[in-house]
């Protein structure tokens, strides 16, 4: 029964660098399509990034319920509520302000 009911007490630090630098440029874009992440990420990459790594990626984050999926014409990715606590967490914990992850302000 350790499905992932408790979203509260998802760590970035389980995430792998790429999927962390994807939550984070979507933190600053707001909801984007697979491209405009993959250029992001291009352009911060010293030896650049696959576009099917970005996609593959993305679609790991969605299954871990960190962003979601929303389809029209094309697809754009949104950070979930779990994923921008998630980020806070850790922001406050690379401030030193290990406290603010636990859940108050």
């Amino acid at each position: 029964m350790s499905s992932h009911i408790e979203s509260d007490t998802i760590s970035l630090a389980d995430l792998s660098a790429t999927q962390r630098d994807l939550l984070w440029v979507l933190s600053q874009t707001g909801s984007s399509e697979s491209g405009p992440l993959h250029h992001a990420l291009t352009d911060y990459y010293t030896d650049g990034i696959d576009q099917a790594r970005v996609c593959d990626t993305l679609e790991e984050l969605f299954e871990r319920d960190l962003v979601t999926k929303h389809t029209d014409d094309t697809t754009e990715f949104r950070l979930t509520e779990s994923a921008r606590r998630a980020l806070s967490a850790r922001q406050a914990w690379q401030a030193g302000t290990r406290n603010a992850a636990g859940g108050h302000e």
